[in-house]
């Protein structure tokens, strides 16, 4: 009886709780301070309730209060803190983020895991020391495998190369999920010294962990792996994973591929094709253009005909005539299926400025979507004779182009030197 009666006072206490955090919420961000202390009461409802509220303030004041909440003991409420942190520099992600299906149905966390990552913040935005220190410790030593995941993917939406030490711990786990997303991370991330480190997921027996080392292994030019990537392309277990080596291997420029280009280049699989005109595109031997051109030319499949135009462009084809490589790869930003491939082609051609000044009058008869797209990766690829052109942009009279432009302008100029 006496237990009865102290379980149902505990009830309501909570619930009394819960009461107040709500009734405070609705106070505004003024009310974090009087939040704040409910992160420190026994139960972990109540805790995990005061997480939410400060969460969905979402201000400045509530950075510190998450912080403190990442060094909780409960799995969920150090998912909901470290979300809450990322969403702080990229608004609406704790709409899609793993708490998202902790709370909502708590046993579906998994699946979410299995959602495409490729979120990251834009290149102007800085991040605060302590928010990635708190989150790199979850990601080293969290309370689950899934806070630590979870750890791991934020660590890479913020771009947070101070993580990349937390994230290397991270791969001392056998956890496929974590490993994937420190993979993801490093993706993201892109300091090279991290190569050596993960080479030898490159031969892990889980599909998506050995795809993403093969994935990463390339973005970072790991010249130490191709070794490794030639073997995994000739052992291949799946059409995906010959796909993925032979586009690493594409990506990190070795005369000694050659062979392996020529071999690829007439295979009946188109995106096998493609990967194989990206290796030539980058080992850039003039004496490859005339085959590239002929061979762009005759292909009909979208996978391999991006490759043929990325490699034309890389050689040396630069005009914009109707049907030609580049204008090719401007009209694909348009795609319903290829944007992204035609996106990642641009950013690395734009880098070169007389590839960049070829693209620019483009500007004048470009779509909407070609012109945000293009906003994009001048922001990233652009210099300092992008500028101009980016001014052109926030002038235009769509308001999707102009925002696209704006915030363009402010990742070219964080990157520009001062």
């Amino acid at each position: 009886m006496i237990a009865s009666v102290l379980t149902v006072a505990l009830l309501l206490a909570a619930d009394a709780k819960t009461v107040t955090i709500r009734d405070l919420v609705k106070q505004g961000s003024t009310s974090i301070p009087q939040i704040e202390p409910f992160l420190n009461d026994p139960e972990a409802s109540i805790r995990h309730e005061a997480v939410k509220g400060i969460v969905e303030l979402g201000t400045s004041a509530s950075l510190a209060p998450l912080v403190k909440a990442t060094a909780d003991n409960d799995p969920e409420i150090q998912i909901h803190a470290t979300d809450g942190l990322v969403n702080f520099y990229l608004p609406g992600y704790i709409k899609t983020g793993i708490s998202g299906a902790v709370i909502k149905v708590g046993t579906s966390i998994k699946s979410r895991f299995a959602d495409v990552n490729d979120q990251v913040i834009d290149g102007y935005v800085e991040v605060r020391p302590d928010v990635i220190a708190a989150i790199g410790k979850i990601a080293a030593n969290g309370a689950s495998l899934d806070a630590r995941a979870n750890a791991c993917r934020a660590l890479g939406i913020l771009r947070a190369r101070a993580g990349v030490p937390d994230l290397l711990a991270a791969l001392s786990t056998k956890d496929s999920t974590v490993l994937y997303e420190a993979l993801k991370a490093f993706e993201k991330i892109r300091d090279p010294k991290v190569a050596p480190s993960i080479g030898y997921l490159i031969k892990d027996l889980n599909d998506r962990v050995q795809l993403m080392a093969i994935e990463t292994a390339g973005v970072l030019a790991n010249r130490e792996s191709l070794p490794t990537l030639r073997e995994a392309l000739q052992t291949a277990r799946s059409i995906k994973v010959q796909r993925a080596a032979l586009s690493a291997i594409g990506k990190i420029p070795d005369p000694a591929s050659r062979d392996l280009f020529e071999h690829y280049l007439k295979d009946k699989d188109a995106d096998l094709r493609g990967d194989a005109a990206e290796g030539f595109a980058r080992l850039k031997d003039p004496k490859d253009f005339e085959r590239i051109e002929r061979a762009y030319a005759e292909e009909n499949k979208p996978s391999a005909k991006l490759g043929f135009a990325f490699a034309a462009v890389a050689l040396g084809r630069l005009d914009l005539g109707p049907n030609t490589p580049l204008r090719y790869l401007v009209s694909e930003l348009k795609s319903k299926f290829y944007s992204g491939v035609a996106q990642g082609y641009l950013i690395e051609l734009l880098r070169q400025q007389k590839i960049r000044e070829a693209v620019y009058p483009v500007l004048s008869e470009a779509r909407k979507e070609e012109k945000i797209q293009l906003a994009q990766i001048f922001g990233v690829s652009g210099e300092a004779d992008t500028v101009k052109w980016l001014e052109v942009l926030q002038a235009d009279p769509n308001g999707e182009v102009k925002n696209e432009a704006v915030r363009a302008m402010s990742t070219l100029k964080a990157r520009l030197p001062r």
